[in-house]
């Protein structure tokens, strides 16, 4: 018994069957079913075969899969029309994962965003490709969980000069501009927009200031071009002075010193797609340097303190941390609602330490870390107490450091208080 036909997965553009290549009208003048987005379909749909089936997609697109695999059982030729470039933020991995590879042909059109760049006369080889073309989750403000559909787009502001954005509806190009106006980078790019590529009403609007963007309507569907105009940032990724954070007033040093932060990052052996949880952040100097080693990942953070949290929330932002979601109030409240982390820090418990030691080893995930950093005896030895009843294995480091400071024309070492430094494992006994 011969083997089905493959499934002929079909870019096209707006151009409709005119600009197709002789392969993929071919498909199309001989398919049983073609699988499309219904006004995908209406492009292609006077050159169908005479009795051949249209299936729209539209909010159905788990159920092509099955179309595809009961129309090939049954001898049927198979087309699926997909916009641009399928393997491209399209349709073709997730039919290939689901059917295999041996059961999809591909033809490929241009990539809409590969068009738009050609539009726009600017070369595309270094762009970022982002896709928001998902599930509508309203207007970014900063701490925007990555669930939050146009979190890709605010992590590829902070590391790329040159992005190619496919849009949707309601991820427009200004709903983009003003997100990222609020992550910090309003005067970082300029946007351009190439609007209904293909058809006789195509429109081009080319480097806009983001204030500009984010207050005009352009019209669908659209592609967006976001090109860096302002340096590339030149901050240190780790290693911050204290003053650099914004600290609560006028008790300056309420913060974990370089010193402490620096080992105790270390030793939370961070990677760049950990998550983590900061539980009492302060002004949020480790979460935020922890952000920024884990630029792949996210930090969740809670402080109870509402004058810190506003710190950490202005250091956040001038950080331009996108990975960093901060909850006012008091642990463990609202934990449960947070991703199991790979890491977690304890700077300070609200007299709930020996709960948040159980509740972060519980939660760790496996090879997970938890690192506490204490100035008094008590919570010292509460954090043992708490780690040898768990069965967890631990250490302790002390860490004493002294600062030059000037007297007379001459320098002085003055030192800081201890800080012990306590990391415990999730699975080694």
């Amino acid at each position: 018994m011969n083997s089905p036909d493959p499934c002929a997965l079909i870019g096209i553009l707006d151009d409709g069957h005119a600009g197709l290549g002789d392969t993929a009208r071919h498909r199309v003048a001989t398919t049983d079913l073609a699988i499309g987005a219904r006004r995908t379909l209406d492009l292609v749909a006077p050159h169908l075969p005479p009795g051949a089936e249209q299936r729209a997609m539209d909010g159905q697109l788990g159920q092509v899969p099955e179309w595809v695999r009961a129309a090939r059982s049954a001898g049927r030729r198979v087309a699926v029309l997909a916009t641009g470039d399928p393997l491209c933020h399209g349709i073709g991995s997730f039919l290939i994962g689901k059917l295999g590879a041996e059961a999809i042909e591909v033809l490929p059109a241009v990539s809409t965003l590969q068009l738009a760049f050609a539009r726009l006369k600017h070369s595309w080889q270094g762009a970022k490709i982002v896709s928001v073309h998902s599930a509508d989750s309203g207007e970014w403000a900063p701490g925007a969980p990555p669930g939050h559909s146009l979190y890709p787009l605010v992590r590829a502001a902070a590391g790329h000069a040159l992005i190619g954005v496919f849009t949707s509806p309601a991820n427009s190009p200004d709903r983009i501009a003003r997100a990222l106006i609020a992550a910090g980078h309003g005067s970082d790019f300029q946007l351009s927009v190439a609007a209904r590529l293909g058809l006789p009403d195509e429109s081009l609007a080319a480097d806009l200031p983001l204030a500009d963007a984010a207050t005009r309507r352009f019209a669908d569907p659209n592609i967006v071009m976001l090109a860096r105009v302002t340096p590339p940032e030149r901050r240190a990724i780790f290693g911050f002075e204290d003053a650099d954070f914004v600290q609560r007033a006028p008790e300056k040093g309420l913060i974990t010193k370089q010193e402490a932060r620096a080992l105790s990052l270390a030793k939370l052996r961070l990677r760049p797609d950990s998550l983590v949880w900061d539980i009492g952040a302060g002004s949020g100097s480790v979460g935020l340097e922890a952000a920024r080693l884990a630029r792949h990942g996210h930090v969740w953070a809670i402080e109870k303190n509402p004058a810190d949290a506003a710190n950490a929330r202005d250091n956040a932002l001038r950080l331009r941390a996108g990975n960093y979601t901060l909850v006012e109030g008091r642990a463990p409240d609202g934990l449960d609602a947070w991703p199991d982390p790979d890491a977690v820090f304890i700077g300070g418990s609200g007299g709930e330490l020996a709960g948040l030691i159980r509740l972060a080893l519980t939660r760790l995930r496996p090879g997970g870390r938890l690192v506490m950093n204490f100035v008094t005896l008590e919570n010292l030895a509460t954090a043992t107490a708490a780690l040898a009843d768990a069965g967890a294995a631990w250490d302790v480091v002390q860490l004493q450091a002294s600062r030059s400071q000037p007297i007379l024309d001459m320098h002085r070492l003055a030192a800081h208080n201890p800080v012990w430094v306590v990391s415990a494992d999730k699975d080694r006994p």
